[in-house]
């Protein structure tokens, strides 16, 4: 069995992942592989691309407007499996999609699994799709393609649940800091027994901590916890008014206000 390049990841960099998130066709259609292409220049260590959709219940307003522009501006599933056609030749970082089961349907899971495996995708993190249905059907194709899930927990979420869970994640799991949106300035530090409970159950995953990391502070403290964190919003911010040619630079200057 090859190691995977999540699993090489964690096993040569076990602290400090840095795992940023964006949407797909934002700020322009066009803006995909030379985001994913700055993000990789920066020195973050995997990248989380999100797929944009209608309904997008976990994000916060931030994110759904991304979402939003990216699919006024005509970006679909299809038209981003054409621009991540080559990008394995240049881009050598994890990369996971990340969306809502319901365009995935649309588009066929199996066709979907097949397609995101052959670009060189490693894994996915679909929000709404239910433990049952994972493990009866959607489980099966992932294994197929050798794709990785990540299932979230949050401090809600049951000791049991949080086992359950962990068993059926590959790659790593994902640690919601609060039981809100993303992008929800709550401070890290507030959930330190949550965070400290995950640690005291030894789980299978190396977790990632995310929602509400913003800055170096919050990826900091989310690190004291986990093996790393995951930012979206705030990048997504920086995003927001670049020019296409500004987007390397205002990347590099956000990933390093981080270390």
């Amino acid at each position: 069995m090859i190691m995977g390049r999540i699993a090489t990841l964690f096993s040569k960099k076990p602290r400090n992942i840095l795992n940023v998130y964006f949407t797909a066709g934002f700020p322009r259609v066009e803006s995909t592989l030379n985001v994913m292409r700055s993000l990789q220049n920066a020195g973050v260590d995997m990248i989380e691309l999100g797929m944009p959709y209608s309904d997008p219940l976990a994000d916060g307003p931030v994110i759904q407007s991304s979402s939003a522009v990216a699919l006024q501006q005509g970006m679909t599933i299809k038209k981003l499996f054409l621009q991540l056609e080559d990008f394995r030749k240049e881009i050598q970082l994890p990369v996971l999609l990340m969306g809502y089961l319901n365009p995935i349907l649309q588009y066929g899971f199996e066709k979907f699994c097949k397609d995101a495996a052959d670009t060189g995708v490693d894994g996915l993190i679909l929000p709404d799709l239910p433990i049952y249905e994972f493990e009866k059907e959607y489980g099966a194709i992932l294994n197929k393609y050798n794709l990785d899930f990540i299932f979230l927990v949050t401090p809600e979420t049951s000791a049991l649940r949080i086992k359950q869970l962990d068993q059926l994640s590959s790659g790593f799991l994902y640690a919601v800091s609060s039981s809100s949106t993303t992008g929800k300035n709550k401070e890290i530090s507030a959930q330190e027994a949550y965070f400290k409970r995950l640690v005291s159950m030894k789980l299978k995953n190396p977790i990632l901590i995310g929602f509400g990391i913003k800055d170096k502070t919050s990826f900091s403290a989310a690190c004291a916890y986990a093996q790393g964190a995951i930012i979206g919003t705030a990048y997504i911010k920086i995003l927001e008014n670049a020019i296409e040619e500004e987007i390397p630079g205002h990347t590099m200057d956000f990933i390093n206000s981080l270390q």
